[in-house]
């Protein structure tokens, strides 16, 4: 599976972005999505997760009610639509893809896209 994240750009705080990440391959829709962002000098985090079978999703406690996640398996494309955003928000975000375990830790991801940068001012 190869992952293409886009949709990134600078916005002033308050402000809302859709992530993309497309996906080439067979089989999208049999992996767990995810994304996760890294912000300068600091750990890569998780973000947000898209379960394949059940499309059931999770967040981190830091973009809930803010951020959701959806894919549309038919376009092999899953989102992250932003809302609200927040200075802290600013990192290069990334999406993977997993074929199972946790989705919280990032080494259950085998694809990763290149990274979009998302810049919020305050």
């Amino acid at each position: 599976v190869q992952l293409q994240a886009s949709g990134g750009g600078l916005v002033q705080a308050g402000g809302s972005l859709r992530l993309s990440c497309a996906a080439s391959g067979r089989s999208f829709s049999n992996y767990n999505m995810g994304w996760f962002r890294q912000a300068p000098g600091k750990e890569r985090e998780f973000v947000a997760a898209i379960r394949s079978s059940s499309g059931s999703t999770d967040y981190a406690d830091s973009v809930k009610g803010r951020f959701t996640i959806s894919r549309d398996n038919a376009k092999n494309t899953m989102y992250l639509q932003m809302n609200s955003l927040k200075p802290e928000d600013t990192a290069v975000y990334y999406c993977a893809a997993s074929r199972g375990g946790s989705v919280f830790w990032e080494l259950n991801y085998s694809y990763w896209g290149q990274g979009t940068q998302v810049t919020v001012s305050s």
